[in-house]
């Protein structure tokens, strides 16, 4: 792979060179100037932008159409095998990756003619290199000799894989006689205000997403107990030798909901609002409008959690994911419903076993059953979403 990669880079070297040269000694007769005719005659001039041009700029721009094999985004980072292919392309001669999406082949074939993009991202001829721009024959060779079918398989195995966490995860409640729910009890109070919410939430949340391991790390590069993306832990202010640190994890997971919050302040009933925020912490918050886009087009109340769920679980089908009013295309529809399911359900338990505590703006009430001494929650359960 390394003698490969050396090679391509020198052939780059090598004719990116003769085309400077080329250019600068290019004594091809030029047609007289329309406008000003011959007495005024200029050179005409040909714009190249090719390989070493994106090298310049720095950024391969791509075309896709949206899918579980091509692109789709997942915690604000892009996944699909053709996507993950070009970007280990991209990476190999050193320049970074725009994947743009179109809704059908006809539009990446008119944008690719246009000039908008370097490359169509796509398979269109088995075994075959992806088509790219006309009048770039240094990258049409690049990839040419990049490109083996075996790379696409290899990382086709690895794609296929299953979706898991690795981490180590503790019991769902350390101590139900006494209402412990984890070592992190006085981490999910003291940072719940952050957040807005029940700190039994949070909790719920947190098993859901690592099982109170603090070093969890997902097959996406997720991290932490809250599971924060790399780039969402920095836009976050969680660096990267802090992500694994419970507190800063927690309170960065925390500032996190309260900024989605803030993004479906238009979901005004409080319940249904979390439904929403959870939905977009793990799926994303523009597949969630889109969702919410789908049930709105289709007669629903777009609010509702209950309605707009069912479209959250359609946009893993091709015909909702490529709806011409959908934006950001394919979502892994079934874990995120699933996952805001079994993190209501949680919490309904833990509403049930520990105390409410005085932190998030509105702890759900609770009340001490006169027969058993637990603890039952007053506000809506998971089952009435």
């Amino acid at each position: 792979m390394a003698n490969i990669v050396c090679l391509i880079r020198r052939c780059i070297i090598i004719v990116s060179g003769a085309v400077l040269l080329y250019a600068c000694n290019d004594s091809r007769e030029h047609r007289p100037s329309i406008i000003f005719g011959s007495e005024l005659e200029k050179p005409d001039t040909v714009d190249v932008y090719d390989l070493p041009q994106i090298l310049s700029a720095g950024t391969l721009i791509g075309v896709t159409m949206s899918g579980p094999d091509t692109y789709y985004e997942y915690r604000g980072q892009g996944f699909g095998l053709q996507f993950q292919m070009a970007e280990e392309f991209a990476r190999m001669i050193g320049v970074s990756l725009q994947m743009e999406i179109a809704s059908d082949s006809l539009s990446m074939m008119k944008r690719l003619e246009a000039g908008e993009v370097d490359f169509i991202c796509l398979e269109l001829e088995k075994d075959k290199p992806w088509p790219t721009r006309n009048n770039t024959p240094l990258l049409t060779e690049a990839l040419r000799k990049w490109w083996n079918p075996r790379r696409a398989q290899k990382l086709a195995a690895q794609v296929q894989k299953p979706h898991t966490v690795k981490r180590h995860s503790r019991p769902v409640m350390q101590d139900r006689q006494h209402g412990v729910i984890s070592p992190y009890d006085d981490l999910f109070i003291r940072h719940s205000a952050t957040s807005g919410w029940d700190w039994r939430l949070l909790a719920a949340q947190c098993y859901q997403e690592s099982g109170f391991d603090p070093k969890a790390v997902s097959w996406a590069g997720a991290q932490g107990l809250m599971q924060l993306m790399p780039a969402t832990a920095a836009h976050l202010g969680v660096s990267g030798s802090q992500v694994f640190d419970p507190e800063s994890n927690i309170a960065g997971a925390a500032r996190y909901i309260n900024q989605l919050n803030a993004t479906f302040r238009d979901i005004t009933d409080p319940q249904d609002r979390i439904a929403f925020v959870l939905a977009a912490y793990n799926g994303g918050a523009h597949h969630v409008r889109d969702a919410m886009t789908l049930t709105r087009k289709n007669g629903g109340n777009d609010k509702d959690w209950r309605q707009v769920s069912t479209y959250i679980l359609h946009l893993a089908e091709p015909r909702y994911y490529r709806d011409p009013d959908v934006k950001y295309g394919y979502m892994r529809g079934s874990e995120t419903e699933g996952y805001v399911r079994l993190i209501l359900q949680r919490w309904a338990d833990y509403r049930g076993s520990a105390r409410a505590a005085t932190g998030g703006s509105k702890p759900a009430p609770a009340r001490r059953s006169v027969k058993d001494g637990t603890f039952q929650s007053q506000v809506r359960g998971p089952e009435e979403f």
